[in-house]
């Protein structure tokens, strides 16, 4: 090779790979402060493969696509509640308040207000970072990315032009397909005492407490519970009213640290708890609680500022409950927050019934498109339901409206456009991944 084309390569490669230290010491050094301890557990995740890296950084996608003209932008005063990490991974099965089981979006740790393109941009990046992990072509990957554009439209429009209402729209067995009804199923035959028996014992005294044997939970000190004990009364407060019980039903009977889930979240504490329930002697009717610390989203380092929606939602815990609420139709009754030692925590029910689409089950084109169908119309149902019933009013406006206003007429053209780009970024990550690669070997993260 000729040493000018090869100093101009090995010069493009320093300078991407030097912004990607930028962005990794800033954020996961700087604002996470991770150890370098939790650093090396954190990176040797996303080490795993180039889909694994995409979910871990997701501060570095943003750090890319913000300042990017996209056509279909909504107007900055218009802005939707996105999810802020919207992929293929963070859908999932689970029993809503009513106890039907339906599948819908996961995870609402970087909700906020901003363009609804980023989450659709995310979206479909990670479509393809999936498929590639399954050995899938680039053919069988743009067909995927545009069922899931076309869908999300399709979906959007007809909330746009109330023939549905995002308020009342589920997915559940009988309108599911493939994978999703599979994952359904297998949900359904579980037992409300499905978690308890996973993650609990009862001991000769007939007390029911924490496994401590089982991996990845650990015992939390004297006085740590103490505080997060403390901090219970303003859990209890944050409850919804007309959904809370009794204090006695929200009593602690143990604690734990979970530790190993997930890999943007390493770092952040997060705590087992089993309360009380309905108090019957066969203890079966014990609740098992997630609490989690939550920080400022990571899309707000990017997005313009907002005042009115950060007046309303200092406390991280509040608004990641609060994105819950406004993208699911019946939310989590023991959703909630607190503040212990300094560091904001919301509360969920950690469901008996949580359940994963399964890779061995999109083998074959048919299940992959019956899937990525179903999270394009989930995903159409959180922008659009996000503006329904918020009683803080964050928007005086219908989301739908102004994502079909951006788009116009021009859907085939609102396809085009996002599945290249898809497909330039599927590129750069992984370009991106072998530079993390070396870069984590040459700090001694490997």
């Amino acid at each position: 090779m000729d040493q000018k084309v090869k100093q101009m390569l090995e010069t493009k490669q320093m300078l991407r790979k030097n912004s990607l230290s930028t962005v990794l010491d800033k954020f996961d050094g700087d604002i996470m402060a991770l150890t370098e301890k939790e650093r090396k557990k954190k990176y040797n995740k996303m080490k795993a493969d180039p889909y694994s890296f995409f979910r871990g950084s997701a501060y570095l996608f943003f750090h890319d696509t913000t300042d990017l003209p996209f056509t279909f932008h909504t107007p900055r005063d218009r802005p939707t509640w996105i999810m802020g990490d919207l992929h293929f991974n963070n859908f999932s099965v689970f029993q809503n308040e009513n106890k039907q089981i339906v599948f819908d979006v996961d995870d609402f740790d970087e909700g906020y207000l901003g363009s609804y393109l980023y989450d659709v941009l995310r979206m479909v990046v990670s479509i393809r970072l999936m498929m590639h992990s399954l050995s899938y072509d680039d053919e069988a990957k743009e067909q995927m990315v545009h069922r899931y554009l076309k869908t999300y439209l399709k979906q959007m429009q007809a909330y746009h032009d109330r023939e549905l209402s995002p308020e009342k729209v589920q997915f559940t067995k009988e309108s599911a397909k493939g994978p999703v009804k599979k994952a359904i199923n297998k949900a359904e035959q579980r037992s409300l005492s499905h978690e308890l028996k996973k993650q609990t014992i009862i001991n000769h005294d007939s007390i029911r407490s924490f496994d401590i044997g089982k991996d990845k939970l650990s015992s939390v000190p004297k006085h740590e519970k103490r505080l997060l004990e403390k901090a219970w009364e303003d859990y209890y407060h944050s409850l919804d009213a007309k959904k809370k019980k009794s204090k006695d039903y929200y009593r602690i009977k143990d604690v734990v640290k979970k530790t190993g889930a997930g890999i943007g979240s390493t770092g952040l504490k997060r705590y087992y708890i089993l309360i009380e329930g309905e108090c019957h002697e066969d203890h079966e009717d014990d609740i098992i609680l997630e609490a989690k610390e939550a920080r400022t989203p990571v899309p707000a380092y990017f997005f313009p500022y907002d005042e009115a929606f950060w007046n309303d939602h200092k406390h991280q815990g509040r608004r990641v409950i609060h994105t819950q609420q406004a993208m699911h139709h019946l939310s989590d009754p023991f959703l909630g927050y607190f503040t212990m030692d300094g560091k904001d925590f919301y509360v969920r029910e950690r469901s008996p019934f949580s359940k994963d689409v399964k890779e061995k089950h999109l083998s074959d084109l048919k299940s992959v498109k019956q899937t990525v169908k179903t999270m394009a119309k989930v995903s159409a149902k959180i922008h659009a339901r996000a503006d329904v019933d918020i009683d803080e009013g964050m928007l005086d406006y219908h989301s739908e409206d102004s994502i079909m206003e951006a788009v116009g007429t021009e859907k085939k053209r609102f396809r085009q456009q996002l599945s290249l780009w898809a497909e330039h970024y599927e590129k750069k990550v992984y370009e991106d991944y072998d530079l993390f690669l070396e870069w984590g070997s040459e700090r001694g993260y490997f």
